[in-house]
C-alpha cells in the first residue's frame, strides 16, 4: 500500500531496484560459470570471481574432448521431433475437445488433464521396459516418441479454442468448410501466437532432458548434450573449467532460440489476457 500510494518516480525507482536485485541473483551463477570456462586450469580457484585470466582453449577443449558437437546434433534433432510432433498431437486433440461432439467428452478430458498430475519418475519403469521391448533402446523412437504427446499443449490450446466464437465455426459451415478447412484455414491462423509460446516452451524441456535419455541411451554415439555433459564431468574431475566450458557451450543455442523467438513467448503468453 504504501507503494501505491508514494509519487510515480519513486514507485519506479523502486520497481526497478527489485528487478536489478533479482537480476543480480539470478546472473550471478551464470557469471561464475563463465568466468571459470574462460580461465586456464590452474587459474580456475585463484580470485574465482574476477576475470584475470582467460583464454579460449577450453572451449575448444570442452568441445572435442567432450564430443559436443555429436551430442548437440542428437540434442537438436530429438528436440525438432519433439517439438514438432507435440504441436501436431496438441492440436489435433485440442480441436477434438473444443470443437466435436462425442459421449463422455468431458469425462475423457477429466482423464486426460490427471496425467498432468503423474510425475514422469513414476512412468520411468515401465515405459523403459516397454521401449527395450520393441527394440528402441540406443535409438531416436527410444528418446522421442514417450514425449509426443503433452496434456499441458492440449489444454493451452483448447483454452484458447474455445476463446473463438461461436458464430465463426458456423459461418465456416454456411461457406462449406468442414472440420479440417476451419482447423487449417481459421483455427490454427488464430492462436499462431500460443503455438510459438507452446512450440517453445516443447522445445526447451526437450533439450533440457537428462532422466530418460540416461536410462535408454548406453552408446556414446546416441547421447544427448546433458547426458554427454555427465560423461564429461565424470571423465575430468580434474578439470572444473571443462565442465564449465561445456555447460556454456550446451546453452548457447538455447540463449539463441529464446533471444530470436522472446517476442512469439510473449505474445503466445499473453494472448486472450486483454479483451476489448
Amino acid at each position: 500500500m504504501a507503494l501505491d500510494t508514494a509519487p510515480k518516480g519513486w514507485r519506479s525507482f523502486a520497481r526497478y531496484s527489485m528487478l536489478t536485485i533479482v537480476a543480480l541473483f539470478i546472473l550471478f551463477p551464470v557469471y561464475t560459470t563463465v568466468i571459470a570456462a574462460l580461465k586456464p586450469g590452474n587459474k580456475v580457484l585463484d580470485n574465482p570471481l574476477l576475470p584475470n585470466a582467460f583464454t579460449l582453449d577450453v572451449l575448444k577443449n570442452a568441445w572435442t574432448e567432450g564430443r559436443l558437437g555429436r551430442y548437440l546434433m542428437n540434442t537438436t534433432i530429438v528436440a525438432v521431433i519433439v517439438t514438432s510432433v507435440q504441436l501436431v498431437t496438441s492440436i489435433a486433440s485440442a480441436y477434438a475437445f473444443s470443437f466435436l461432439k462425442f459421449p463422455l467428452k468431458r469425462l475423457v478430458f477429466g482423464i486426460f488433464l490427471s496425467t498432468l498430475l503423474v510425475p514422469l519418475e513414476v512412468t520411468l519403469v515401465i515405459n523403459r521396459r516397454t521401449i527395450d521391448s520393441l527394440g528402441w533402446l540406443n535409438s531416436f523412437q527410444g528418446l522421442t516418441v514417450p514425449f509426443i504427446a503433452t496434456a499441458f499443449g492440449t489444454f493451452l490450446l483448447r483454452q484458447v479454442f474455445m476463446q473463438i466464437p461461436p458464430d465463426l465455426r458456423e459461418a465456416a459451415q454456411m461457406d462449406g468448410l468442414g472440420h479440417w478447412g476451419f482447423m487449417k484455414e481459421v483455427a490454427i491462423p488464430l492462436v499462431r501466437p500460443t503455438l510459438g509460446a507452446l512450440g517453445l516452451f516443447s522445445f526447451l524441456a526437450s533439450w533440457n532432458q537428462y532422466l530418460w535419455p540416461s536410462l535408454i541411451t548406453t552408446k556414446d554415439d546416441m547421447n544427448t548434450v546433458q547426458t554427454g555433459l555427465r560423461h564429461l564431468a565424470s571423465s575430468d574431475l580434474d578439470k572444473p573449467n571443462l565442465i564449465m566450458a561445456g555447460t556454456i557451450i550446451a546453452a548457447v543455442p538455447i540463449l539463441i532460440v529464446l533471444v530470436v523467438f522472446q517476442k512469439q513467448l510473449v505474445r503466445g503468453l499473453t494472448a486472450g489476457a486483454v479483451k476489448g
